[in-house]
């Protein structure tokens, strides 16, 4: 178990969702262009591919900003959670091509510098028909270009699992400048409304798929548990956890997962160490509990991830009356072995 485990590998289904995402953008940049060359040919093809990069663009940062409260509402979605920063170095560089085309054919035929032309050529900040929409992208691109440059690992244990979560929370930001870059540039160039209509329909989903997962998370949260016992909780019957699953409680606004496995029970803190995952809503594989997010492991006696990895979360008392589960929210030091509650047949 410790010298074969590994918390992310380059696996089969990886590469197989590259490649998923590869044929896509190709198929979707192709059927663009190819429709385009069709229906309007006086376009040209430098034109066609700002427009397709940027359309394209636009609907994986829509996918990708679902894929969480997704994943919250059904764990059907899982797997697209765990590969995700895939996806969105993938849009990085398609916005890339986006911005280098719009800088080249907009900027670079005056005297001036291209970067210092897009910043002011024009200087209308005042005026929201003719604003300079082309500097909010290239912000949201700056964004973009931090979060792709970060996205490995080696970054998020430098920085810290909270810095490193923050600075990707940035794409919050990043999400309403692109709003902003294409709602001020439809009104300056464009008369089909259809991608205002895209816009407002991807982020009225949006918006929807966050409320429905959060309004779930907090009915969670706000549950009560009126029995107490020694300092220890009832929170359930033992038979409404699953084998090898787990049942998540917040008691003193901390998120507890109880596991069953082998015939007893381990409690141990909800979130992960790597991105503060939901240990909760993972399962045990191979006698660890595995984050859902990117296969994080834990031994379910004592928090810690198997040898080389050091990573460690908090341990709970779990005890059984009966078929009743008690748990006491207090924490031991993180790693430390705890001997679970004993499931009786």
């Amino acid at each position: 178990m410790s010298a074969s485990y590994a918390a992310v590998g380059w696996n089969r289904q990886k590469k197989i969702y590259d490649w998923l995402i590869f044929g896509f953008c190709i198929l979707y940049l192709t059927t663009f262009i190819s429709f385009t060359a069709i229906f309007n040919p006086e376009y040209t093809f430098e034109t066609v591919l700002i427009r397709s990069a940027s359309t394209l663009a636009v609907l994986m940062l829509h996918v990708i900003l679902s894929i969480g409260p997704l994943s919250r509402i059904n764990k059907k979605f899982l797997p697209l959670l765990y590969n995700r920063r895939h996806l969105g170095v993938t849009m990085f560089c398609i916005i890339l091509v986006h911005s280098v085309f719009s800088i080249m054919q907009f900027h670079s035929l005056s005297n001036v510098n291209p970067f210092v032309s897009l910043f002011t050529s024009n200087t209308h900040f005042g005026s929201l028909a003719d604003f300079p929409f082309q500097a909010l992208g290239f912000f949201a691109l700056i964004i973009f270009f931090l979060m792709a440059i970060t996205s490995h690992d080696f970054w998020l244990h430098n920085l810290s699992p909270k810095v490193w979560k923050t600075l990707h929370m940035f794409v919050y930001l990043a999400y309403f400048l692109v709003v902003m870059h294409v709602m001020l540039g439809v009104i300056q160039y464009e008369t089909n409304p259809a991608f205002i209509v895209i816009i407002v329909v991807g982020a009225v989903t949006l918006i929807t798929l966050h409320l429905i997962a959060g309004t779930r998370e907090v009915r969670k949260d706000n549950i009560v548990y009126k029995l107490n016992q020694d300092g220890f909780v009832m929170v359930c019957d033992v038979n409404d956890i699953i084998e090898d699953r787990a049942k998540v409680f917040c008691i003193d606004e901390e998120r507890i997962a109880v596991f069953k496995t082998q015939g007893k029970l381990f409690a141990v803190n909800n979130v992960c160490k790597h991105q503060n995952g939901p240990i909760g809503e993972g399962k045990i594989v191979d006698g660890c509990i595995t984050c859902p997010w990117h296969g994080y492991q834990y031994l379910p006696n004592n928090g810690q991830s198997p040898p080389p990895f050091k990573e460690k979360v908090c341990t709970y008392d779990v005890k059984l009356q009966d078929t009743k589960v008690w748990l006491n929210p207090k924490p031991y030091s993180e790693g430390t072995e705890r001997p679970g509650a004993v499931i009786e047949m």
